[in-house]
């Protein structure tokens, strides 16, 4: 890799990492539920499409470090009661859940970005939800499971988890993914041009 190449790279991680780094904390104060939604998973799959799924891994853990934060810092209040609980299984969900995300996103993307790039990020912005949320509630499940029964309040689980606990931050975090998709191809393309 060339001296310029290797500092475009660095630079764009770098802007992705700090647009993360704000756009987690401001979404720390907006709370849908127990816990706080999503709004960095964008620059993620953006980061992931452009710099590959090592990339995208690196800036899924810096989104899982700054939820940790915030669970530690008591701005997620469901997040602070597993913290709580378990600092250290909620540490590594945390900083998990993220880098797997962005890992998977930045594969999804790479797989299918020859045949379309528009499906690629369509795609990518699809999967990179499902694992951030879907490694959450198996840890949840999981590693927590009487803080989960407690929290159903008697209810069924999986209503729970599915209706409750995750789906109107899930669906959130799925329809930005889906309105920014357009602009995750136009941001690479724009790459590759130039």
């Amino acid at each position: 890799m060339r001296a310029n190449e290797k500092t475009r790279r660095l630079t764009g991680l770098a802007l992705m990492t700090a647009i993360i780094v704000v756009l987690q904390v401001v979404a720390s104060f907006v709370k849908f539920g127990p816990f706080s939604i999503t709004l960095a998973l964008a620059p993620i799959i953006i980061g992931a499409a452009l710099y590959g799924a090592g990339a995208g891994a690196w800036l899924g853990a810096v989104f899982g470090v700054v939820v940790l934060i915030a669970c530690i810092a008591g701005w997620d209040y469901g997040g602070n009661v597993l913290f709580t609980a378990n600092p250290l299984l909620t540490a590594a969900l945390c900083i998990v859940k993220g880098a797997a995300a962005g890992f998977v996103s930045g594969l999804v993307f790479r797989c299918l970005s020859r045949r379309s790039p528009l499906g690629a990020a369509i795609t990518a912005g699809i999967v990179c939800p499902v694992v951030n949320t879907g490694i959450f509630c198996a840890g949840l499940a999981l590693f927590f499971y009487d803080t989960l029964v407690a929290w159903a309040g008697g209810s069924d689980l999986i209503y729970y988890i599915i209706f409750v606990l995750t789906g109107v931050n899930f669906l959130l975090e799925l329809a930005i993914n889906l309105v920014l998709s357009t602009v995750i191809v136009r941001v690479v393309g724009a790459r590759k041009r130039s």
